[in-house]
């Protein structure tokens, strides 16, 4: 029998500034980074999955800001990898096999910071570009101009890092069908691998959402944002990049393997603050509260909170998942009476042209792309 491959994720929550947007859990608190990096290596031996029959196939390293870790913080992280859920490798073996992605800032991928890159096993790295304007970029209270955009890349090639994503971001206040099109032209000027690009969102708690409730922003059009969404994918597929998830377009053969596990109900761990992990039976979150998380390690008293996942939330996860992708979701996952309901549920989008059925199979068409939100919400069991 083969064993279940796993993802790791370790959430740094590290970051220099924050950006108005961002929603994820973060701090500015730079000088925990090492009491950090330890508990996190001590979580590591607490929850070993070899026990399980689990073996590792991904490792993703997210934050915050990863890049704002030192080279030696980010190498004690992989030694403990590799001594953990790694122990047939040295960390100066090939990792080629796994996929090791590092998430950073182009402003943080210094000469020195690509040249230690090589004394890592990271394969892959995905960076925050958000947009190519510097005017957007202040907005956002990102660190890094748009200069440094296209030198961050090069000097990762230079690194010897064959698999580069980009994140982009699109309808800002003001922003024009002109701008957007400009930012995706750079963006596949770099020849990437990979790209993901999102709406930007007002979460609620976030700088970002006081504006918009205070009136010093307003959101784009709707009709402006859906032509930006479908603009985007018909440039990218002339690219010849494959929109394989809704926010997500890579080379063939470059689609992100980790994210691919969320989508596909592969188990995963998550380590650190506010990680959350699943190992098919139930879903567990760490505190996300920074000195809460490291005490409850170092006193070998970990704060997480736990849900076992029955049927109905089973059933929701998948729905969930699955129709973000583009092979859609396969009705043969679920039982009798929830592909009754699931069919049920869905004909009407069928009907209207929303979500494709075939082959046992529904998937969103390219209008229902753009409402993915709305229709998953409806097939879903309440």
């Amino acid at each position: 029998m083969h064993p279940i491959m796993a993802g790791i994720y370790i959430h740094i929550p590290f970051c220099k500034s924050r950006c108005v947007y961002c929603g994820f859990y973060s701090t500015t608190r730079l000088q925990w980074r090492q009491r950090y990096v330890d508990a996190v290596c001590k979580e590591m031996q607490m929850r070993n999955f070899h026990s399980e029959g689990m073996s590792l196939d991904t490792v993703y390293l997210g934050g915050g800001t990863p890049s704002q870790l030192t080279i030696d913080q980010l190498r004690q992280l992989f030694l403990y990898i590799n001594k953990v859920y790694a122990p047939h490798l040295s960390l100066d073996d090939d990792w080629g096999e796994m996929e090791v992605t590092l998430e950073c800032n182009p402003d943080d991928v210094t000469p020195e910071f690509a040249t230690a890159l090589r004394s890592l096993p990271v394969n892959r790295v995905s960076m925050g570009a958000q947009t190519f304007n510097d005017h957007r970029l202040h907005f956002l209270h990102r660190r890094h101009a748009a200069g440094q955009i296209p030198v961050a890349v090069e000097r990762l090639r230079s690194a010897g890092i064959r698999n580069i994503s980009i994140d982009l971001m699109f309808g800002f206040p003001e922003e024009t069908i002109e701008d957007w099109h400009h930012d995706i032209d750079c963006a596949l000027a770099l020849d990437v691998e990979h790209l993901s690009a999102y709406s930007l969102m007002y979460e609620e708690g976030t700088p970002l959402y006081r504006q918009l409730e205070q009136g010093a922003v307003s959101e784009v059009d709707e009709e402006l944002s859906r032509r930006m969404y479908y603009d985007l994918i018909d440039r990218l597929a002339a690219a010849g990049y494959e929109h394989y998830e809704i926010s997500n377009f890579a080379r063939p053969g470059y689609r992100s393997r980790h994210n691919s596990s969320y989508w596909n109900q592969t188990p995963y761990i998550g380590l650190g603050a506010a990680a959350h992990s699943y190992d098919g039976g139930c879903r567990r979150w760490n505190v996300d509260d920074l000195e809460r998380y490291m005490i409850g390690i170092e006193t070998v008293h970990p704060d997480y909170g736990m849900e076992e996942i029955d049927d109905d939330t089973r059933y929701n996860d998948i729905v969930m998942t699955a129709l973000r992708t583009c092979e859609g979701l396969d009705l043969q996952q679920l039982s009798s009476p929830q592909r009754d309901y699931c069919l049920q549920q869905a004909r009407r989008y069928v009907d209207d042209g929303l979500l494709i059925y075939e082959k046992s199979h529904l998937r969103l068409s390219r209008r229902g792309l753009y409402v993915s939100d709305m229709i998953m919400a409806d097939l879903m069991m309440v």
